[in-house]
């Protein structure tokens, strides 16, 4: 099947590439010449374990290709995906900007040939479907097409497998001729007997919406669990895994830690709220978790200036990570955007090393010192923290560490190492949660 995307950021750039390896015929188009020239360079704009090599493989055998040009790419289409970015809108509302969706949608409109259905991939407010259909029939009164909502539900670090093997597809259309091109689309899916969710245009966006805004709460839920435990003398790793074996509640995401970031939750959760509101409902439990998720930031910052006691001036901060999770360059709403600021605007030096979001972070920190590896992260520093648990800092020599530090003081925020372990080597050690 001839399919188009629009756009090539992370959604886009994912979709077209697993769908390509599913043995459509994708093309991916973008307005940003830079970017797609790139992208016909063989390099990825994006850091993703997997996609560069599907990319590549799928470029080479002809079912992938990037351009600049709507109107080649849109005709003839049988299925054009709407894949552009949705940020918060810049006055700082928390509502979504549907700029990038809605002249998507007024462009492609002029370019239809034949039937077509047009999908929102991006993660959008309800009600944007139909207002992108409006749009479309405005531009062209012509156009035969059906509109669909087909929410993404990837996980950076691991955004191909969940495409390839996803726990369901959940799809908004109205039309039993929009249903059967979308079963068409992902037939491969079919064969691993995945669950498809087939519902209105409203329904498949509030999932999306609503699938985040729970994950969020279970995050800050587990979080105020590890601060109640850190008063009472009890241990949250215990506590999590004494809840999370209840087959109602489940293990995922009742990991403690300085608090969730990313490209979704942060803003998915505010764009929530603001929807609810717009149609006088209240979700208390979603404005909770917003509340308690910035709260736990703040206190990660209490917590190391705690353990230096009180006086950050003149004293040397190693970190462990910037990314707001292991195997990605995401820097969006990373928990370090939050904790590592107040820290040196009290005089601390910051000396940091991260596998893959240095070179954003110096952008919006050139004040940091970015350094080539764990070990150099901890010469010279009074403190280690630990911000994000890519795998190579969940095996350190500690023995080494301890020897290049002024002092062996160690602030782990993901609860990678044992307590008792790191006591015994004479590490003062804080974590989250834990005795």
């Amino acid at each position: 099947m001839k399919i188009t995307i629009i756009g090539t950021g992370y959604v886009g750039l994912v979709t077209g590439a697993c769908l390509a390896e599913f043995g459509h015929q994708i093309t991916c188009m973008d307005k940003d010449e830079s970017k797609i020239s790139s992208l016909l360079n063989g390099e990825i704009p994006i850091y993703e374990p997997g996609l560069a090599d599907l990319v590549q493989k799928n470029v080479q055998e002809g079912r992938l290709a990037f351009t600049t040009n709507l109107e080649d790419s849109v005709g003839g289409a049988a299925a054009v995906f709407i894949a552009v970015g949705t940020p918060s809108s810049r006055r700082g509302d928390g509502y979504a900007d549907l700029t990038y969706i809605y002249a998507a949608a007024k462009e492609l409109a002029l370019h239809l040939k034949g039937y077509t259905i047009v999908i929102d991939k991006s993660t959008v407010p309800v009600g944007t479907a139909r207002q992108v259909a409006r749009l479309i029939r405005e531009a062209n009164p012509e156009a035969d097409f059906d509109m669909v909502s087909n929410p993404e539900f990837l996980r950076e670090g691991a955004a191909i497998a969940d495409f390839q093997r996803p726990d369901r597809v959940v799809v908004g259309a109205e039309s039993e001729k929009a249903q059967g091109v979308m079963k068409e689309i992902y037939d491969p899916l079919y064969l691993l007997s995945t669950p498809f969710v087939f519902t209105d245009l409203e329904s498949a966006e509030l999932i999306k919406y609503a699938s985040n805004a729970f994950l969020s709460i279970k995050i800050s839920f587990i979080n105020e669990m590890a601060n109640l435990c850190e008063q009472v003398g009890a241990d949250v790793v215990d506590l999590a895994k004494g809840i999370g074996l209840d087959g109602r509640i489940g293990a995922k995401f009742l990991h403690p830690g300085p608090g969730f970031g990313g490209s979704c939750f942060p803003k998915d959760t505010v764009a929530l709220l603001r929807i609810a509101q717009e149609n006088g409902v209240s979700a208390r439990s979603v404005e909770a978790a917003v509340e308690i998720n910035a709260a736990q930031k703040a206190g990660m910052v209490k917590k190391i200036r705690d353990v230096l006691g009180g006086d950050l001036a003149g004293k040397t901060i190693g970190v462990l990570g910037l990314t707001f999770k292991p195997e990605t360059d995401d820097l969006r709403d990373s928990p370090s955007l939050s904790i590592l600021p107040p820290l040196h605007e009290k005089g601390a030096t910051i000396q940091v090393h991260d596998p893959q979001g240095m070179d954003e972070a110096s952008k919006i920190f050139p004040e940091f010192n970015y350094v080539g590896n764990s070990y150099e992260a901890a010469t010279g520093a009074d403190v280690l923290v630990l911000m994000t648990e890519w795998n190579q800092y969940r095996a350190l020599d500690l023995d080494k560490i301890k020897s290049l530090m002024n002092q062996p003081v160690f602030v782990d925020l993901r609860n990678v190492y044992s307590p008792e372990k790191m006591r015994e080597l004479g590490f003062t050690y804080v974590s989250v949660g834990r005795r």
